[in-house]
């Protein structure tokens, strides 16, 4: 599991579902241009939550691009984002949460 957010514009902890959405999708070589759908609203997108240590603050959802699913993950109460290839491929999906 991940634990610390590169570009981090809040010290505080508190993030939105985008923000660790496109953490996740710079990691994979992903685009926001390639969102195909997701169960988002738009405000469910940019509220801001706790993402520490404590009880899960963020909604669910799923969101696809052309080449991945994207999903809340949840380890001891810290939230982050998971993602997975959309289609067969070679890539192995490693244990999530915990």
């Amino acid at each position: 599991m991940r634990t610390e957010i590169s570009d981090k514009d809040d010290l505080d902890g508190f993030f939105s579902w985008k923000q660790l959405i496109v953490e996740e999708m710079k990691l994979r070589g992903d685009t926001w241009e390639n969102l195909v759908g997701t169960t988002l609203t738009t405000k469910g997108m940019n509220k801001k939550f706790y993402v520490g240590h404590g009880i899960e603050e963020g909604e669910p959802f799923t969101l696809w691009t052309k080449d991945r699913v994207y999903f809340p993950v949840c380890y001891d109460g810290a939230e982050s984002v998971g993602s997975v290839p959309r289609n067969p491929c070679d890539e192995v999906t490693f244990h999530i949460g915990g």
